[in-house]
């Protein structure tokens, strides 16, 4: 990088970070410190990238909507579990193979260019197919574009942890989150502002728009200077990650912090249940816009707040988060349960549930970063990624199954897990620097 360059780049670095302590670099090599602010600014927008990515093709909004328009509405059901657990269960065998490796850049390049392609296939599906074979489609290129995900999702944690240093890392991933969610809030006003009811084309443009976010943010991230850490070679992959299961067994804060993940999973399981509840009261195509709208905004006002927190205590963050996420779901449901809901209540109860979520969210990320180095870290990521990919299907396989009955007390039952979360979180140990 030419001298001027790197002179602005870390003067923004200084800006952002509060760069002043002279010891932030103490947890990672020398020669990695002083590529951090260049590294801090790819990793952030790489980020940004996939989040504008993410907003296009999400499940619980934006799929599920494209899924009806394309007169494949039973599909809906089976959206959210596969883009979810299809990224975590194949974790163990992929922390494993990545784990071999010294440096761990290119399967974070590879699975956003992986998921790149998947949408493009969706893309494909919803203009080439018709009603529920274009479903299908979709459903095919989603599981794809999950397994692709799970590239990003291991190799993520151990190039930050290798490259950022221990507090500027809920700092970088609040920032991200926080600048994610603006832009993904002016793309939503840009897109269905004054909109009616989107035809093919439209859905075909903007899943087209999403692959291009992931092509750019994989050759973004394949520029992030990234020195050769630790390996683990030999060995079988299938083998070494079903060794690495006796982690539950024989390191006990790991496993209290695995237990804690999957309480904390109502944040994300709570969402679709708040559509389903405003859908009672209206099906207009203005609320696909809201509701991406405040799940923009609810990230791009708390991320950088819950960052700063994270730095400090990364435990903290995760039972606020969940307190809060309890809170919210306790009384929508209570009050849904009550027939006194309405589409200005569920609207709002998204906005503070996607506050909590993503508390809840860089919480757990940053814990998990801090609580182990080196290959350790990869091996925690990948074992918890597949234990809660796993329960995540169960429960959300049971949740499903309860709102055949009442969808009010789908939403209770998940405010009350989500106290047992800030519970089972308040009990962790302490990781975070200004704590230990």
């Amino acid at each position: 990088m030419p001298n001027r360059d790197r002179d602005l780049t870390e003067e923004l670095y200084s800006l952002v970070a509060n760069e002043e302590d002279a010891r932030v670099c103490t947890d990672i090599p020398d020669d990695a410190c002083e590529e951090v602010p260049r590294n801090f600014f790819l990793i952030l927008f790489s980020n940004v990238l996939t989040k504008l990515g993410d907003l296009l093709v999400n499940p619980k909004t934006v799929l599920a909507w494209l899924m009806g328009a394309l007169g494949a509405a039973p599909l809906v059901a089976w959206l959210v579990p596969i883009r979810e657990s299809g990224s975590l269960i194949p974790q163990m065998v992929i922390g494993a193979w990545v784990r071999r490796k010294p440096v761990r850049k290119g399967f974070w390049a590879l699975g956003s260019f992986g998921q790149a392609i998947s949408v493009a296939g969706m893309a494909a599906s919803v203009w080439f197919l018709e009603g529920m074979s274009a479903g299908y489609g979709v459903i095919a290129a989603l599981i794809l574009f999950s397994l692709a995900r799970g590239f990003c999702s291991v190799s993520m944690k151990d190039v930050q942890g290798k490259c950022i240093p221990r507090s500027r890392r809920g700092r970088l991933s609040g920032l991200a989150t926080t600048l994610g969610g603006s832009a993904t809030v002016v793309l939503t006003v840009l897109l269905f502002w004054d909109r009616g009811d989107p035809g093919v084309a439209f859905y075909a443009a903007l899943l087209l728009l999403a692959a291009a976010f992931w092509v750019i943010a994989g050759g973004l991230f394949l520029t992030v200077e990234e020195y050769a850490g630790e390996t683990k070679g030999g060995g079988n992959a299938l083998r070494d990650a079903l060794r690495n299961l006796s982690l539950l067994r024989d390191d006990p804060p790991f496993r209290h912090f695995v237990i804690a993940r999957t309480l904390l999973l109502c944040s994300a399981l709570a969402s679709p249940y708040f559509v389903l509840l405003a859908q009672n009261h209206s099906t207009n195509g203005w609320m696909l816009g809201g509701f991406l709208l405040v799940s923009s905004l609810a990230s791009s006002v708390s991320a950088s707040v819950w960052g700063w927190m994270a730095d400090r205590s990364s435990r903290q963050v995760m039972i606020r988060g969940a307190t809060l996420a309890s809170a919210v779901c306790l009384l929508v449901g209570a009050l849904a349960a009550a027939g006194t809901g309405s589409i200005w209540l569920y609207l709002v109860g998204f906005f503070l549930l996607g506050i909590a979520h993503a508390g809840v969210r860089l919480g757990r990320k940053t814990y998990l970063v801090d609580m182990a180095g080196g290959n350790k870290r990869t091996d925690y990521t990948s074992v918890s990624n597949t234990v809660i990919g796993f329960m995540l299907l169960m429960t959300g396989g049971l949740s499903s199954l309860a709102a055949l009955a009442s969808v009010p007390v789908v939403v209770l039952i998940l405010g009350g897990m989500g106290a047992l979360g800030a519970v089972s979180a308040a009990r962790l140990q302490d990781v975070s620097p200004q704590e230990s």
